[in-house]
Protein backbone atom coordinates (compact mmCIF):
# COMPACT_ATOMS: atom_id res chain seq x y z
CA UNK A 1 0.00 0.00 0.00
CA UNK A 2 3.07 2.60 0.69
CA UNK A 3 4.18 1.91 -2.47
CA UNK A 4 0.86 2.53 -4.29
CA UNK A 5 0.59 5.63 -2.56
CA UNK A 6 4.06 6.66 -3.65
CA UNK A 7 3.11 6.51 -6.90
CA UNK A 8 -0.29 8.17 -7.10
CA UNK A 9 1.45 11.07 -5.29
CA UNK A 10 4.34 11.02 -8.14
CA UNK A 11 2.01 10.97 -10.19
CA UNK A 12 -0.55 13.51 -9.27
CA UNK A 13 2.72 16.27 -8.55
CA UNK A 14 4.06 15.46 -11.92
CA UNK A 15 0.70 16.44 -13.79
CA UNK A 16 0.37 19.33 -11.40
CA UNK A 17 3.76 20.53 -12.65
CA UNK A 18 3.37 19.91 -16.38
CA UNK A 19 0.95 22.74 -16.29
CA UNK A 20 3.65 24.98 -16.38
CA UNK A 21 5.17 26.67 -19.41
CA UNK A 22 7.61 29.31 -19.81
CA UNK A 23 6.56 30.09 -23.87
CA UNK A 24 5.36 33.59 -24.10
CA UNK A 25 1.80 33.69 -24.68
CA UNK A 26 1.21 33.82 -28.78
CA UNK A 27 -0.51 35.97 -30.58
CA UNK A 28 -0.11 36.63 -34.32
CA UNK A 29 2.39 39.06 -35.18
CA UNK A 30 0.85 43.33 -35.91
CA UNK A 31 1.06 43.88 -39.31
CA UNK A 32 0.02 47.80 -41.22
CA UNK A 33 -3.72 48.02 -40.78
CA UNK A 34 -4.86 46.53 -44.17
CA UNK A 35 -6.48 49.37 -46.70
CA UNK A 36 -10.44 50.01 -47.59
CA UNK A 37 -9.71 48.85 -51.14
CA UNK A 38 -7.00 48.36 -53.22
CA UNK A 39 -5.17 51.66 -54.67
CA UNK A 40 -5.15 49.64 -58.72
CA UNK A 41 -8.70 49.02 -58.55
CA UNK A 42 -9.83 52.60 -57.60
CA UNK A 43 -10.87 53.80 -61.23
CA UNK A 44 -11.48 50.33 -62.21
CA UNK A 45 -14.26 47.77 -61.58
CA UNK A 46 -13.86 45.08 -63.40
CA UNK A 47 -17.22 42.63 -64.07
CA UNK A 48 -17.85 39.81 -61.32
CA UNK A 49 -16.88 36.97 -62.29
CA UNK A 50 -19.07 33.39 -61.38
CA UNK A 51 -16.66 32.28 -58.65
CA UNK A 52 -15.87 35.62 -56.55
CA UNK A 53 -13.49 33.76 -54.46
CA UNK A 54 -11.34 31.60 -57.39
CA UNK A 55 -11.69 28.38 -55.58
CA UNK A 56 -10.16 25.42 -57.04
CA UNK A 57 -8.91 25.14 -60.80
CA UNK A 58 -8.94 29.35 -61.40
CA UNK A 59 -7.50 28.27 -64.86
CA UNK A 60 -10.61 27.08 -66.36
CA UNK A 61 -11.95 30.70 -65.91
CA UNK A 62 -9.76 31.52 -69.07
CA UNK A 63 -11.69 29.46 -71.25
CA UNK A 64 -9.09 27.50 -72.88
CA UNK A 65 -9.62 23.30 -72.90
CA UNK A 66 -5.57 22.84 -73.98
CA UNK A 67 -4.54 24.74 -70.83
CA UNK A 68 -7.02 23.15 -68.57
CA UNK A 69 -5.83 19.80 -69.90
CA UNK A 70 -1.98 20.65 -69.11
CA UNK A 71 -2.68 22.19 -65.60
CA UNK A 72 -4.49 18.64 -64.54
CA UNK A 73 -1.65 17.02 -64.89
CA UNK A 74 0.89 19.18 -63.06
CA UNK A 75 0.19 18.07 -59.38
CA UNK A 76 0.71 14.87 -60.00
CA UNK A 77 3.64 15.11 -62.52
CA UNK A 78 5.76 17.99 -61.13
CA UNK A 79 9.04 16.86 -59.36
CA UNK A 80 9.50 20.39 -57.43
CA UNK A 81 5.69 19.37 -56.29
CA UNK A 82 6.88 15.91 -54.94
CA UNK A 83 10.05 17.30 -53.36
CA UNK A 84 7.68 19.38 -51.28
CA UNK A 85 5.32 16.92 -50.40
CA UNK A 86 8.16 14.68 -49.03
CA UNK A 87 9.25 17.84 -46.87
CA UNK A 88 5.67 17.68 -45.24
CA UNK A 89 5.74 14.20 -44.59
CA UNK A 90 9.25 15.22 -43.14
CA UNK A 91 7.07 16.86 -40.96
CA UNK A 92 4.78 15.31 -40.00
CA UNK A 93 7.07 12.55 -38.70
CA UNK A 94 9.14 15.16 -36.70
CA UNK A 95 5.70 16.32 -35.11
CA UNK A 96 5.18 12.87 -34.01
CA UNK A 97 8.76 11.85 -32.97
CA UNK A 98 8.38 15.21 -30.74
CA UNK A 99 5.05 14.17 -29.56
CA UNK A 100 6.41 10.41 -28.35
CA UNK A 101 8.40 12.56 -25.68
CA UNK A 102 4.39 12.51 -23.81
CA UNK A 103 4.67 8.93 -23.54
CA UNK A 104 7.15 6.87 -21.60
CA UNK A 105 10.22 4.87 -22.64
CA UNK A 106 10.11 1.28 -21.75
CA UNK A 107 13.20 -0.75 -22.97
CA UNK A 108 13.15 -4.80 -22.43
CA UNK A 109 16.78 -6.91 -22.73
CA UNK A 110 17.40 -10.58 -21.59
CA UNK A 111 21.54 -10.97 -20.89
CA UNK A 112 23.33 -13.98 -20.10
CA UNK A 113 27.23 -13.24 -18.74
CA UNK A 114 29.77 -15.42 -16.87
CA UNK A 115 32.63 -13.83 -15.83
CA UNK A 116 35.23 -14.10 -13.42
CA UNK A 117 36.45 -11.98 -10.64
CA UNK A 118 39.87 -10.93 -10.56
CA UNK A 119 40.94 -11.61 -6.63
CA UNK A 120 42.77 -8.62 -6.58
CA UNK A 121 39.04 -6.93 -7.19
CA UNK A 122 38.21 -4.70 -4.33
CA UNK A 123 34.73 -6.19 -4.94
CA UNK A 124 36.34 -9.88 -4.38
CA UNK A 125 34.10 -11.52 -1.64
CA UNK A 126 36.12 -14.97 -1.23
CA UNK A 127 33.33 -16.68 0.25
CA UNK A 128 31.73 -16.74 -3.47
CA UNK A 129 32.86 -18.60 -6.21
CA UNK A 130 35.33 -16.84 -8.16
CA UNK A 131 33.50 -17.88 -12.26
CA UNK A 132 29.47 -17.88 -12.02
CA UNK A 133 26.86 -16.91 -14.25
CA UNK A 134 24.45 -13.39 -14.38
CA UNK A 135 20.86 -14.51 -15.77
CA UNK A 136 19.08 -11.18 -16.12
CA UNK A 137 15.44 -10.53 -17.87
CA UNK A 138 14.81 -7.11 -17.10
CA UNK A 139 12.31 -4.12 -18.21
CA UNK A 140 13.72 -0.68 -17.64
CA UNK A 141 10.88 2.28 -17.89
CA UNK A 142 12.11 6.41 -18.04
CA UNK A 143 9.52 9.15 -18.23
CA UNK A 144 10.60 12.55 -18.04
CA UNK A 145 8.31 14.66 -16.28
CA UNK A 146 7.25 17.72 -18.45
CA UNK A 147 7.76 20.23 -15.84
CA UNK A 148 8.97 23.43 -17.43
CA UNK A 149 6.81 22.51 -20.50
CA UNK A 150 9.48 21.66 -22.90
CA UNK A 151 7.92 18.75 -24.17
CA UNK A 152 4.94 20.68 -24.76
CA UNK A 153 6.57 23.72 -26.26
CA UNK A 154 8.13 21.03 -28.66
CA UNK A 155 5.35 19.65 -30.17
CA UNK A 156 3.53 22.98 -30.39
CA UNK A 157 7.07 23.74 -32.39
CA UNK A 158 7.11 20.64 -34.14
CA UNK A 159 3.39 21.15 -35.43
CA UNK A 160 3.77 24.80 -35.87
CA UNK A 161 6.48 23.58 -38.62
CA UNK A 162 4.53 20.54 -40.19
CA UNK A 163 1.38 23.37 -40.80
CA UNK A 164 3.83 25.74 -42.22
CA UNK A 165 5.54 22.56 -44.51
CA UNK A 166 1.49 22.33 -45.15
CA UNK A 167 1.44 25.96 -46.27
CA UNK A 168 4.48 25.70 -48.27
CA UNK A 169 3.04 23.44 -50.31
CA UNK A 170 0.24 25.14 -51.29
CA UNK A 171 2.36 28.08 -52.49
CA UNK A 172 4.36 25.85 -54.33
CA UNK A 173 1.43 23.99 -56.03
CA UNK A 174 -0.53 28.05 -56.84
CA UNK A 175 2.99 29.08 -58.09
CA UNK A 176 3.57 26.04 -60.46
CA UNK A 177 -0.37 26.23 -61.82
CA UNK A 178 0.33 29.71 -62.85
CA UNK A 179 4.04 29.27 -63.89
CA UNK A 180 2.51 26.60 -66.79
CA UNK A 181 -0.53 29.06 -67.39
CA UNK A 182 2.26 32.21 -67.73
CA UNK A 183 4.48 30.04 -70.03
CA UNK A 184 1.27 28.49 -71.52
CA UNK A 185 0.34 31.67 -73.20
CA UNK A 186 3.29 32.83 -73.88
CA UNK A 187 4.00 30.06 -76.11
CA UNK A 188 0.67 30.87 -77.57
CA UNK A 189 1.92 34.49 -78.33
CA UNK A 190 4.94 33.24 -79.78
CA UNK A 191 3.17 31.04 -81.73
CA UNK A 192 0.58 34.46 -83.18
CA UNK A 193 4.55 36.13 -83.38
CA UNK A 194 5.92 33.65 -85.26
CA UNK A 195 3.15 33.34 -87.70
CA UNK A 196 3.46 37.24 -88.23
CA UNK A 197 7.08 37.15 -89.17
CA UNK A 198 6.46 34.23 -91.14
CA UNK A 199 3.95 36.18 -93.27
CA UNK A 200 6.44 39.06 -93.43
CA UNK A 201 9.41 36.99 -94.34
CA UNK A 202 6.86 35.99 -97.28
CA UNK A 203 6.05 39.60 -97.73
CA UNK A 204 9.63 40.77 -97.81
CA UNK A 205 10.58 38.04 -100.65
CA UNK A 206 7.75 39.37 -102.97
CA UNK A 207 8.68 42.89 -102.69
CA UNK A 208 12.70 42.05 -103.22
CA UNK A 209 11.35 40.35 -106.63
CA UNK A 210 9.32 43.13 -107.24
CA UNK A 211 12.01 45.54 -106.56
CA UNK A 212 14.59 43.35 -108.53
CA UNK A 213 12.64 43.23 -111.83
CA UNK A 214 12.45 47.42 -111.11
CA UNK A 215 15.92 47.92 -111.25
CA UNK A 216 16.32 45.16 -114.02
CA UNK A 217 13.96 47.27 -115.91
CA UNK A 218 16.03 50.47 -115.47
CA UNK A 219 12.91 51.76 -113.39
CA UNK A 220 14.89 51.57 -109.86
CA UNK A 221 17.75 51.60 -107.86
CA UNK A 222 20.64 49.20 -106.60
CA UNK A 223 20.13 51.20 -103.31
CA UNK A 224 16.45 49.48 -103.30
CA UNK A 225 16.93 46.22 -104.04
CA UNK A 226 20.21 46.42 -101.33
CA UNK A 227 17.48 47.39 -98.80
CA UNK A 228 14.63 44.42 -99.64
CA UNK A 229 17.51 42.48 -99.33
CA UNK A 230 18.65 43.96 -95.86
CA UNK A 231 15.08 44.51 -94.75
CA UNK A 232 14.35 40.05 -95.71
CA UNK A 233 17.59 39.13 -93.81
CA UNK A 234 16.32 40.63 -91.18
CA UNK A 235 12.42 39.29 -90.84
CA UNK A 236 14.56 35.99 -91.62
CA UNK A 237 16.65 37.04 -88.35
CA UNK A 238 14.07 37.77 -86.06
CA UNK A 239 11.54 34.75 -87.49
CA UNK A 240 14.33 32.36 -86.41
CA UNK A 241 14.94 33.46 -83.12
CA UNK A 242 11.03 33.51 -82.67
CA UNK A 243 11.71 29.51 -82.88
CA UNK A 244 14.22 29.80 -80.60
CA UNK A 245 12.30 31.61 -78.06
CA UNK A 246 9.05 29.18 -79.14
CA UNK A 247 11.25 26.17 -78.36
CA UNK A 248 12.69 27.37 -74.96
CA UNK A 249 8.57 27.86 -73.91
CA UNK A 250 7.58 24.30 -74.38
CA UNK A 251 10.75 23.02 -72.68
CA UNK A 252 9.65 25.10 -69.50
CA UNK A 253 6.27 23.84 -69.69
CA UNK A 254 7.90 19.68 -70.52
CA UNK A 255 10.13 20.17 -67.12
CA UNK A 256 6.82 21.56 -65.16
CA UNK A 257 4.73 18.42 -66.22
CA UNK A 258 7.35 16.29 -64.80
CA UNK A 259 8.60 15.36 -69.08
CA UNK A 260 11.88 15.41 -70.67
CA UNK A 261 12.18 17.89 -73.11
CA UNK A 262 13.56 16.06 -76.25
CA UNK A 263 10.30 13.92 -76.41
CA UNK A 264 7.72 17.00 -75.53
CA UNK A 265 6.18 18.12 -78.21
CA UNK A 266 3.33 21.14 -78.37
CA UNK A 267 1.59 22.34 -81.75
CA UNK A 268 2.00 25.74 -82.53
CA UNK A 269 -1.53 27.28 -82.27
CA UNK A 270 -1.64 31.17 -82.40
CA UNK A 271 -3.24 33.23 -79.47
CA UNK A 272 -6.40 34.59 -81.00
CA UNK A 273 -5.84 38.46 -81.48
CA UNK A 274 -9.49 39.00 -79.74
CA UNK A 275 -8.23 36.99 -76.63
CA UNK A 276 -8.47 39.19 -73.42
CA UNK A 277 -7.86 38.61 -69.38
CA UNK A 278 -11.06 36.86 -67.85
CA UNK A 279 -12.03 39.70 -65.23
CA UNK A 280 -11.36 39.00 -62.01
CA UNK A 281 -12.66 40.80 -58.85
CA UNK A 282 -9.82 41.51 -56.21
CA UNK A 283 -12.64 41.42 -53.07
CA UNK A 284 -11.30 43.14 -49.93
CA UNK A 285 -7.78 43.30 -48.77
CA UNK A 286 -8.78 42.39 -45.44
CA UNK A 287 -9.12 38.78 -46.50
CA UNK A 288 -5.71 38.94 -48.62
CA UNK A 289 -4.04 37.56 -45.99
CA UNK A 290 -6.55 34.69 -45.18
CA UNK A 291 -5.94 33.93 -48.75
CA UNK A 292 -2.43 33.63 -49.30
CA UNK A 293 -0.48 30.67 -48.32
CA UNK A 294 2.83 31.99 -48.00
CA UNK A 295 1.48 34.48 -45.15
CA UNK A 296 0.15 31.24 -43.28
CA UNK A 297 3.41 29.66 -43.81
CA UNK A 298 4.96 32.92 -42.35
CA UNK A 299 2.63 32.95 -39.45
CA UNK A 300 3.44 29.12 -39.01
CA UNK A 301 6.73 29.73 -38.45
CA UNK A 302 6.25 32.74 -36.07
CA UNK A 303 3.97 30.41 -34.02
CA UNK A 304 6.94 27.67 -34.28
CA UNK A 305 9.63 30.18 -33.20
CA UNK A 306 7.21 31.43 -29.90
CA UNK A 307 7.33 27.77 -29.06
CA UNK A 308 11.21 27.11 -29.29
CA UNK A 309 11.46 30.32 -26.74
CA UNK A 310 9.69 28.19 -24.25
CA UNK A 311 12.14 25.40 -25.02
CA UNK A 312 15.27 27.59 -24.44
CA UNK A 313 13.68 28.71 -21.15
CA UNK A 314 13.03 25.84 -19.57
CA UNK A 315 16.83 24.36 -19.88
CA UNK A 316 17.70 26.71 -17.06
CA UNK A 317 15.98 24.34 -14.69
CA UNK A 318 16.23 21.03 -13.69
CA UNK A 319 14.94 18.23 -15.55
CA UNK A 320 12.52 15.59 -13.15
CA UNK A 321 12.16 11.97 -14.57
CA UNK A 322 10.85 9.13 -13.49
CA UNK A 323 13.16 5.80 -13.51
CA UNK A 324 12.00 2.60 -13.05
CA UNK A 325 12.85 -1.34 -13.35
CA UNK A 326 11.54 -4.58 -13.33
CA UNK A 327 12.64 -8.13 -13.92
CA UNK A 328 14.62 -11.23 -13.04
CA UNK A 329 17.81 -12.13 -11.94
CA UNK A 330 19.52 -15.15 -10.75
CA UNK A 331 23.02 -16.90 -11.06
CA UNK A 332 21.56 -20.30 -12.68
CA UNK A 333 18.80 -21.09 -15.43
CA UNK A 334 16.65 -22.96 -13.13
CA UNK A 335 15.70 -20.47 -10.78
CA UNK A 336 16.36 -17.57 -13.43
CA UNK A 337 12.15 -17.08 -13.91
CA UNK A 338 11.03 -17.41 -10.48
CA UNK A 339 9.72 -15.29 -7.32
CA UNK A 340 12.65 -15.51 -5.38
CA UNK A 341 14.77 -13.94 -8.34
CA UNK A 342 12.41 -10.80 -8.81
CA UNK A 343 13.78 -7.31 -8.55
CA UNK A 344 12.11 -3.72 -9.21
CA UNK A 345 13.30 -0.08 -8.46
CA UNK A 346 11.14 2.77 -9.06
CA UNK A 347 12.00 6.64 -7.96
CA UNK A 348 12.34 10.13 -9.12
CA UNK A 349 15.44 11.99 -10.19
CA UNK A 350 16.72 15.27 -11.31
CA UNK A 351 19.51 16.83 -13.04
CA UNK A 352 20.33 20.27 -13.45
CA UNK A 353 22.93 21.91 -14.77
CA UNK A 354 25.40 24.03 -12.33
CA UNK A 355 27.87 25.56 -14.56
CA UNK A 356 27.67 25.78 -18.20
CA UNK A 357 29.73 28.55 -19.17
CA UNK A 358 26.60 30.61 -20.55
CA UNK A 359 25.44 27.90 -22.98
CA UNK A 360 21.38 28.19 -21.79
CA UNK A 361 21.96 31.82 -21.80
CA UNK A 362 22.96 31.95 -25.41
CA UNK A 363 20.44 29.44 -26.24
CA UNK A 364 18.09 31.49 -24.74
CA UNK A 365 19.28 34.70 -26.55
CA UNK A 366 18.99 32.78 -29.98
CA UNK A 367 15.71 31.19 -29.97
CA UNK A 368 14.48 35.00 -29.32
CA UNK A 369 16.41 36.34 -32.19
CA UNK A 370 14.90 33.54 -34.23
CA UNK A 371 11.12 34.74 -33.19
CA UNK A 372 12.36 38.48 -34.21
CA UNK A 373 13.44 36.88 -37.60
CA UNK A 374 10.37 35.10 -38.13
CA UNK A 375 8.21 38.28 -37.20
CA UNK A 376 10.25 40.50 -39.67
CA UNK A 377 9.58 37.60 -42.14
CA UNK A 378 6.06 37.29 -41.43
CA UNK A 379 5.23 40.97 -41.86
CA UNK A 380 7.74 41.56 -45.50
CA UNK A 381 5.35 38.56 -46.70
CA UNK A 382 2.35 40.52 -45.53
CA UNK A 383 3.37 43.47 -47.57
CA UNK A 384 5.47 41.64 -50.52
CA UNK A 385 1.45 40.03 -51.14
CA UNK A 386 -0.34 43.92 -50.69
CA UNK A 387 2.79 44.82 -53.49
CA UNK A 388 2.41 41.80 -55.79
CA UNK A 389 -1.99 42.62 -56.03
CA UNK A 390 -1.48 46.43 -56.52
CA UNK A 391 1.48 45.60 -58.96
CA UNK A 392 -0.84 43.54 -61.61
CA UNK A 393 -4.61 45.50 -60.96
CA UNK A 394 -2.21 48.74 -61.88
CA UNK A 395 -1.07 46.73 -64.45
CA UNK A 396 -3.93 44.85 -66.14
CA UNK A 397 -5.42 48.96 -66.31
CA UNK A 398 -2.41 50.00 -67.87
CA UNK A 399 -1.87 47.80 -70.51
CA UNK A 400 -5.90 47.92 -71.20
CA UNK A 401 -5.25 51.48 -72.04
CA UNK A 402 -2.09 50.50 -74.34
CA UNK A 403 -3.83 47.75 -75.85
CA UNK A 404 -6.12 50.39 -77.29
CA UNK A 405 -3.79 53.13 -78.16
CA UNK A 406 -1.53 50.18 -79.67
CA UNK A 407 -4.46 49.08 -81.71
CA UNK A 408 -4.73 52.92 -83.11
CA UNK A 409 -1.06 52.59 -84.03
CA UNK A 410 -1.84 49.26 -86.20
CA UNK A 411 -4.37 50.18 -88.08
CA UNK A 412 -2.34 53.89 -88.80
CA UNK A 413 1.16 52.20 -89.75
CA UNK A 414 -1.54 49.70 -92.13
CA UNK A 415 -2.83 52.80 -93.92
CA UNK A 416 0.70 54.14 -94.20
CA UNK A 417 2.34 50.73 -95.72
CA UNK A 418 -0.58 50.88 -97.99
CA UNK A 419 -0.06 54.57 -99.39
CA UNK A 420 3.76 53.80 -99.42
CA UNK A 421 3.58 51.01 -102.02
CA UNK A 422 1.08 52.74 -103.93
CA UNK A 423 3.39 55.59 -104.21
CA UNK A 424 6.73 53.24 -105.01
CA UNK A 425 4.89 50.97 -107.29
CA UNK A 426 4.08 54.90 -109.34
CA UNK A 427 7.56 55.88 -109.39
CA UNK A 428 6.85 58.84 -106.69
CA UNK A 429 8.95 57.93 -103.77
CA UNK A 430 11.89 55.54 -103.47
CA UNK A 431 11.79 52.37 -101.78
CA UNK A 432 13.15 53.64 -98.48
CA UNK A 433 9.54 55.32 -97.90
CA UNK A 434 7.84 51.48 -98.40
CA UNK A 435 10.96 49.98 -95.76
CA UNK A 436 10.12 52.77 -93.25
CA UNK A 437 6.10 51.56 -93.61
CA UNK A 438 7.47 48.16 -93.31
CA UNK A 439 9.29 47.94 -90.05
CA UNK A 440 6.74 50.66 -88.30
CA UNK A 441 3.81 48.23 -89.49
CA UNK A 442 5.60 45.36 -88.06
CA UNK A 443 7.03 46.75 -85.09
CA UNK A 444 2.77 47.88 -84.44
CA UNK A 445 1.68 44.00 -84.90
CA UNK A 446 4.68 42.67 -82.97
CA UNK A 447 3.95 45.48 -80.00
CA UNK A 448 0.25 45.00 -79.90
CA UNK A 449 1.04 40.78 -79.62
CA UNK A 450 3.29 41.70 -76.56
CA UNK A 451 0.53 43.93 -75.26
CA UNK A 452 -1.56 41.02 -75.60
CA UNK A 453 0.61 38.51 -73.57
CA UNK A 454 1.54 41.05 -71.19
CA UNK A 455 -2.37 41.33 -70.42
CA UNK A 456 -2.92 37.73 -69.64
CA UNK A 457 0.18 37.11 -67.92
CA UNK A 458 -0.54 39.94 -65.60
CA UNK A 459 -4.17 38.17 -64.92
CA UNK A 460 -2.22 35.01 -64.25
CA UNK A 461 -0.19 36.92 -61.38
CA UNK A 462 -2.96 38.37 -60.11
CA UNK A 463 -4.44 35.47 -59.42
CA UNK A 464 -1.60 34.07 -57.94
CA UNK A 465 -1.43 37.08 -56.16
CA UNK A 466 -4.52 36.87 -54.25
CA UNK A 467 -3.90 33.38 -53.14
CA UNK A 468 -5.42 31.58 -56.65
CA UNK A 469 -7.53 28.25 -54.92
CA UNK A 470 -6.66 28.57 -51.63
CA UNK A 471 -9.12 27.70 -48.66
CA UNK A 472 -8.32 28.59 -45.35
CA UNK A 473 -8.12 25.88 -43.01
Amino acid sequence: MKRVRLAAVSIILSAALSACSFAPRYATPQTAPAPQAYQGSADWKPAQPADAQYRGQWWENFGDPELNALEARVTAANQNLKAAFARLQQARAQTRIARAAYFPTITAGPSVTRARTSLNSPTYNNTKPQTGNDFVLDADLSYEIDVWGRVRNSVASARASEQASAADLATLDLSTHAELASDFFQLRSQDAQQELLDSTVVAYGQALELTQSLYDGGAGLLSDVDQAKAQLETARTQAADMRLNRAQSAHAIAVLLGESATTFTISPRPLPVATLPPPFDPGLPSALLERRPDVAAAERRVAAANSQIGVARAAYFPVFSLLGAIGFESTTAGSWITAPSRMWSIGPSAIVTALDGGLHRAQAAQAHAAYDEQVADYRNTVLTAYQEVEDNLSALHDLELESISESAAVVATAAVLEQAQYRYEGGETTYLEVVTAENAALAARLAAANIQLRRMTASVLLVKALGGGWHNP
